[in-house]
């Protein structure tokens, strides 16, 4: 099982300090009990145990980090259960503090040059047909990793020619040419999320600037019109419903093809606290509203992911591109 609340005491309690030294003077916030909806089971046994054991087993040989395990993220064992893990590069120690992430904080380690290769070799293992790259913030670095994550997206490429590839990626902030960088390494997929409404930014996105990552968004679709863009939310910390819409609208004016909508979970008391559980008939009403709005492809539930169901969404979103080329007569 995934720990998504940590103890006052213990092994957990320990980690949390040593992940976040920056939020240990912060006083503990309040956890709710979470409702039936959001309660995940890791798989126990049969071939979906032994599927999830073998992703881990290659996960760990090839010395990787997923952003399933460093973000603890709920839906780990359905995912590495069918052999789809999201590649978490540059390290495990990201140089910002946001409220809401369980990444470790810190000054990371120097980029290893061989992170590419063994990349791109665990994708190959796996016989990934859709991979998902991420990575923690490397403010520490001139391009901010720009050119790290584009040798990334090209071993794939060499290595596993029939793999699509969605990328996640930092903001780049202050790092010129750094998005260019990313862009002209052509992934299928460049995700860069929002994460929650402007408003709420310096509470629980301290270090990013809205109007920079819808920039950034924007950017992708003038370099490359054919790559898709990708944006999520997290709902649950405090937004209003108009705010959330206001996103929506500001997405597609940036040209965002896909967005996806989740809960926000809290990692542990020391992050920012969880307003409400939103209920499921309220995801279905941001799903209705988002594709009145003409988004291509829209995931929203309480356990909607950025990468969760990635490949099978990919192939809905060249499905609905089609779709409305064909419809437009081109």
């Amino acid at each position: 099982m995934v720990t998504l609340i940590d103890t006052v005491n213990g092994k957990v309690g320990a980690d949390r300090a040593a992940r976040h030294p920056e939020k240990q003077s912060r006083p503990d916030t309040p956890t709710l009990r979470k409702p039936d909806w959001l309660r995940v089971r890791a798989p126990g046994t049969g071939v979906g145990a032994d599927i999830y054991n073998e992703t881990r087993k290659i996960v760990k040989d090839g010395g990787l980090v997923t952003v399933c395990e460093e973000a603890a993220c709920p839906n780990i064992g359905e995912c590495w259960s069918q052999k789809h893990a999201t590649m978490m590069i540059m390290g495990d120690t990201c140089t910002r503090a946001c409220a809401f992430c369980n990444v470790r904080t810190g000054l990371p380690e120097a980029l290893d040059p061989t992170e590419p290769t063994r990349v791109a070799d665990a994708v190959r293992q796996m016989g990934l047909k859709h991979v998902v790259i991420t990575s923690v913030d490397r403010d520490d670095l001139g391009d901010g990793g720009a050119a790290h994550f584009a040798e990334v997206v090209r071993a794939i490429r060499a290595a596993a020619p029939g793999t699509t590839i969605e990328i996640l990626t930092p903001d780049f902030l202050r790092k010129d040419g750094a998005a260019e960088t990313v862009i002209d390494a052509r992934p299928d997929v460049f995700n860069h999320n929002l994460e929650t409404v402007p408003r709420l930014y310096l509470k629980i996105r301290p270090g990013a600037r809205y109007y920079h990552s819808l920039r950034l968004l924007e950017r992708v679709k003038e370099r490359d019109p054919s790559q898709f863009t990708k944006s999520g939310l997290m709902v649950g910390l405090g937004e209003a419903k108009e705010e959330v819409m206001q996103v929506m609208d500001d997405m597609r004016s940036a040209g965002v093809d896909f967005i996806t909508i989740g809960q926000y979970l809290q990692p542990t008391r020391k992050h920012a606290a969880i307003d409400r559980f939103v209920p499921p008939d309220e995801f279905k009403a941001y799903e209705a509203i988002a594709r009145a709005k003409g988004f291509l492809m829209v995931s929203a539930s309480p356990l909607t992911r950025s990468s969760h169901h990635a490949g099978e969404d990919f192939a809905r979103l060249q499905a609905a591109r089609r779709a409305r080329e064909t419809a437009a007569g081109r």
